[in-house]
């Protein structure tokens, strides 16, 4: 089985990957929900109707977080805010999705990081409500880098594994289908001098779902 197989297999949910199981339960949940307002289907589920299917997710299965506090509060990207997990050896990340058209593509995108890079697995934990927009919090190893990240390294690293620079900090993996972005120095640390993607956004692209040749 080629690594596309086991990928296609992971995001439709038949396949096992690192923390994946209940990422997979909350994308079957919104397929589920989607395939039940055919309306939605056609247009294009909106991410505002799928945080609503989220949130009713959450107070089935008892899966809100709100262990989180301003006394824990490490920092923030664009995208999501950082805390300290009771734990120190974990860090809890409250990501909004504000980089991806829709719900179902960020848990995608979880999916792929956990295959990618199991040892810095996100694990998710819950959602939050926080200044009134749905966040999903998820857990975390916390990595301490002890060295800057060249960023001639990430992209050696990147297209050892397939990966063209396509612009900037963001790569395409034309055999996969896989687009992965925002690999700057704050994504990708350096600790003993092995890189850690302790955030990645990956995308998937059409031709990740085209089944390859016998």
């Amino acid at each position: 089985m080629s690594i596309k197989d086991e990928l296609q297999n992971i995001i439709s949910g038949n396949g096992e990957v690192r923390h994946g199981k209940i990422i997979q339960s909350i994308s079957n949940y919104l397929r589920r929900k989607k395939k039940a307002n055919s309306r939605i289907e056609k247009e294009k589920l909106l991410k505002k109707q799928e945080a609503s299917f989220l949130i009713d997710f959450a107070e089935e299965n008892q899966f809100f977080f709100e262990d989180f506090y301003e006394s824990q509060f490490l920092g923030e990207g664009a995208e999501q805010r950082v805390y300290q997990f009771d734990n120190t050896d974990f860090v809890v990340k409250l990501n909004d999705c504000i980089f991806y058209e829709n719900w179902s593509d960020y848990f995608n995108s979880l999916l792929l990081h956990n295959y990618f890079f199991p040892h810095l697995a996100y694990e998710m934990i819950g959602f939050a409500l926080f200044e009134e927009r749905l966040h999903a919090a998820v857990k975390q190893p916390f990595i301490k880098s002890n060295e800057l990240t060249d960023l001639r390294n990430v992209k050696q690293f990147l297209e050892a594994n397939g990966f063209e620079n396509s612009r900037n900090n963001d790569y395409y993996n034309p055999e996969m289908g896989i687009i992965i972005e925002d690999l700057h120095d704050e994504n990708v640390l350096t600790k003993e001098g092995t890189l850690q993607f302790i955030d990645t956004v990956f995308y998937l692209t059409p031709q990740f779902y085209n089944k390859d040749p016998l």
